[in-house]
């Protein structure tokens, strides 16, 4: 079973359904950001998410656009219960309206932008990104601070930011030469190097705090074969605390990816749990 943990006084599962696929954000190819936008009609969606629900998978991550809350609604309405994990949304004019929006919406948790947080991080504004937390904090839900650098993690941790539950891309997409270079190259998507990968998983082990961890799956490039899939979950949940969680985007217009994401998650779990190599 994937099981669900007590993270920051919430109930949520350790596999979490994410949100980039539906928003249409493959970090792939524009021809596959259509192709998801295409099948993630309203009905599409919510059928994935009651399927998430039958198989165990109670949270979902999604970010706090009209868009999502609108999907988010109708879910509800027709009886969906799944725990909704919110991540600001960074082109919303106010960062303090978008806030405010969330909560309203209910949500369990509300985590600041890992982009933006890496950005405000290098261009040296941690006074703005110690604010924003600030908003959070006052809806009265967690605070979490997504990021995809280790060195951020690091960085509030030793300044003691007033911070809850981090948020960690175990891919590092935001080092200003990778960016570069995807520019030079023309390439909108960023630069994905495996290297990254024990760097924030080590991380996670290290900080006290729970975690979240994501694109496990490199946004499909370790998908290959079903074999690669289990074998990434395999290495997240042997890599992160008892009581951290995996976010995965799931597309499953081809293949039953709630099904196996599930089996392999629940897998993974209970060989991580005894100790078991993998």
């Amino acid at each position: 079973m994937i099981g669900q943990v007590d993270f920051c006084g919430e109930k949520i599962s350790r596999l979490i359904v994410g949100g980039n696929t539906v928003s249409g954000t493959s970090h792939w190819s524009p021809e596959l950001d259509r192709e998801m936008e295409d099948y993630f009609t309203s009905d599409n969606v919510k059928k994935m998410l009651f399927r998430c629900e039958k198989y165990g998978i109670t949270t979902l991550q999604m970010r706090a656009d009209k868009h999502i809350m609108r999907l988010l609604r109708e879910y509800r309405q027709e009886g969906g219960t799944m725990n909704w994990i919110a991540q600001t949304a960074p082109e919303m004019k106010s960062f303090d309206g978008n806030v405010a929006q969330i909560n309203s919406y209910k949500p369990a948790l509300i985590y600041h932008h890992g982009c933006v947080t890496d950005d405000l991080y290098q261009e040296g504004e941690l006074d703005e990104l110690q604010r924003r937390l600030a908003v959070i904090r006052r809806t009265g839900h967690p605070v979490g601070l997504c990021t995809h650098m280790p060195e951020v993690v690091e960085y509030s941790e030793e300044h003691h930011w007033d911070v809850d539950f981090y948020m960690c891309c175990v891919y590092n997409i935001s080092k200003p030469e990778r960016k570069k270079q995807s520019l030079l190259e023309g390439n909108e998507n960023p630069l994905f190097v495996e290297s990254d990968i024990p760097l924030m998983y080590r991380i996670i082990r290290e900080v006290s705090k729970p975690c979240l961890a994501f694109k496990i799956l490199g946004a499909t490039r370790r998908c290959a074969s079903q074999e690669n899939v289990r074998n990434a979950f395999e290495e997240a949940y042997a890599s992160i605390k008892p009581g951290d969680a995996v976010i995965v985007g799931m597309y499953p217009k081809y293949l039953d990816q709630v099904a196996l994401d599930a089996q392999y998650a629940s897998e993974a779990i209970q060989k991580a749990g005894k100790g078991e190599p993998r």
